[in-house]
């Protein structure tokens, strides 16, 4: 079961990555709009550069005003056994179909619903428009569901062979006729529950509000302990892109209010407090950088080239996209108390950020949250906010530092480059020497996927592939025949999570390319059986 809800999770991570880009073009656009920075003149409805930055605005609006739709067709890609493309067509069809079935019931049986068809679909209404169709606004919750129920008729029924005379129904056609019956009971269900649900978000969110510091620790806190688990995916999701705290998730309400909120004077805290259930960020940008000096510093003086090696950029990606899991799977394996440590000091962080005024929109790293959508446009009138929040994380940076160096030297933590550590550092140079002349061939995406299928026991040792922002998320038949874990690391991996039958492999930010390359070579027989991989590590 544990592994089915992290497979769901790491699917919801496919459309989550739409978003920073779209993020970044929003924030920046409505900035080159305000008055404040680029001056009245540039602003006027008729002047070209106006209409310009407009026109960009709008193309960027296209991933937040069709969230819904993004995350129904999304989620197949990491849900679906096989023929994924297929499945995401099946999914689209089937949710267009569902929301049209609200449409026509409520049209004509709103008042058994108790559901109001022929208010606009405007904020507070319950309505919505999605494709153009006036439908529950179910928010992303909704996509979810109907992408996870259909992408199960897909996975059951797609390969189904039908009665030669009805072979034109066959894979794809098969699957969508049988959602578009269950999206019949899917839509009068929706009708029937969802205004309840409704209710019951909305005293969330009152409880939410009134929840203040302590419930920003304690969402940081979930947000960064379930990271091993796969399951933190379900903790920010309903806030930051779905209803949790605010109506359509905090992601669009503040590019929505970003303007607004850029030009007024008043404390940003009282403008959307909602905003301190998105500051999770701060522990990407401030405390990796405490936690990778931290891991230098105690790492033996000849070993730290290569602990500096491993660290440089997975810090900088950390800070600069968001992207922790390459730093923080350097040493989670190694002592999970360092991680808990690390969830604790986040939310702490974050609480004494919120406690002080600091709100907003900072889940990712500087690149594509905290610079375009959040300091730059706030910086003229909310300053001193910035300079708050930059004062408290360079401080926690140095906490990060303290703690964890003391942890590690206190207890003897094997933490990478550490003497009598079972931890090894690869560098490239490593490989090379290890590989001989195979090593460019193995670093490249079908190389890496190749010696990581041997090292699993092959293709028919594998029952099932999935992947998130950084691992590969594999469920096999017989954990007994795979490789260990040194095999993985000397193949480029960061490190290798192994529970039940159940193994994750931590590639880095090119493990879509490597899922792709894998299930490749899944499907097409070896016809030359590769070397031992025990070889490229003796």
């Amino acid at each position: 079961m544990l592994s089915q809800i992290q497979r769901f999770g790491g699917a919801m991570f496919t459309p989550v990555l739409l978003f920073p880009f779209a993020g970044m073009v929003v924030g920046l656009a409505i900035m080159l709009q305000n008055p404040l920075f680029v001056g009245e003149a540039l602003t006027a409805p008729d002047n070209l550069f106006a209409q310009i930055i407009h026109i960009i605005e709008e193309g960027g609006w296209a991933v937040f005003r069709n969230m819904p739709l993004i995350f129904a067709v999304g989620l197949p890609i990491g849900l679906a056994r096989q023929a994924q493309g297929r499945a995401c067509l099946a999914v689209l069809i089937s949710f267009l179909t569902w929301n049209y079935f609200i449409n026509a019931m409520g049209m004509t049986w709103g008042h058994f619903f108790g559901v109001n068809f022929a208010a606009d679909p405007v904020a507070g209404s319950g309505l919505t428009l999605i494709a153009g169709i006036k439908t529950l606004d179910t928010s992303i919750i909704g996509a979810i569901v109907i992408s996870g129920l259909v992408t199960a008729i897909h996975n059951r029924y797609y390969e189904k062979s039908l009665p030669v005379f009805l072979g034109i129904f066959q894979g794809t056609s098969f699957v969508v006729i049988i959602a578009f019956f269950v999206m019949i009971p899917c839509a009068w269900l929706t009708l029937l529950g969802w205004p309840k649900v409704q209710m019951g978000i909305e005293s969330l969110q009152a409880f939410l509000r009134s929840a203040g510091a302590l419930g920003v620790w304690v969402y940081t806190f979930l947000e960064r302990i379930l990271i091993p688990t796969g399951l933190h995916h379900f903790v920010y999701g309903p806030f930051i892109f779905g209803p949790a705290a605010v109506e359509g998730g905090i992601q669009v309400y503040w590019a929505q209010h970003l303007q607004e909120f850029s030009q007024s004077t008043a404390p940003l805290k009282s403008l959307f407090p909602e905003g301190g259930f998105a500051l999770h960020g701060n522990s990407k940008v401030f405390g990796s950088v405490g936690i990778a000096l931290a891991l230098w510093y105690t790492a033996e003086p000849e070993n730290r080239v290569k602990v500096a090696g491993l660290l440089i950029p997975a810090t900088l990606t950390a800070v600069l996209v968001g992207i922790t899991e390459p730093l923080e799977f350097t040493f989670l394996f190694i002592s999970p108390l360092l991680f808990a440590v690390h969830a604790v000091l986040a939310a702490t962080m974050a609480t004494l950020m919120y406690v002080f005024g600091v709100v907003g929109n900072m889940g990712g790293g500087l690149l594509d949250q905290f610079l375009p959508q959040n300091w730059i446009p706030m910086f003229h009138n909310h300053a001193g906010m910035v300079f708050t929040q930059i004062g408290i994380g360079c401080g926690f940076t140095a906490l990060y530092f303290v703690v964890f160096r003391a942890l590690i030297l206190r207890l003897d933590l094997k933490t990478p480059g550490r003497a009598e550590s079972d931890i090894k550092l690869y560098s490239k140079a490593d490989y090379r020497a290890a590989r001989g002349q195979t090593t460019a061939a193995a670093h490249s995406a079908a190389g890496q996927a190749a010696g990581f299928l041997q090292a699993l026991g092959g293709a028919e040792n594998i029952e099932s592939i999935n992947n998130c922002a950084t691992r590969l998320r594999i469920t096999l038949i017989d954990m007994a025949q795979t490789q260990s874990d040194d095999v993985f690391k000397a193949l480029g991996a960061h490190g290798v999570v192994r529970r039940g039958n159940g193994i994750q492999v931590i590639v880095g930010l090119h493990v879509p390319q490597v899922r792709d390359q894998l299930e490749s070579l899944m499907k097409t027989p070896s016809t030359n059986p590769l070397s031992p991989m025990t070889e490229a590590v003796s």
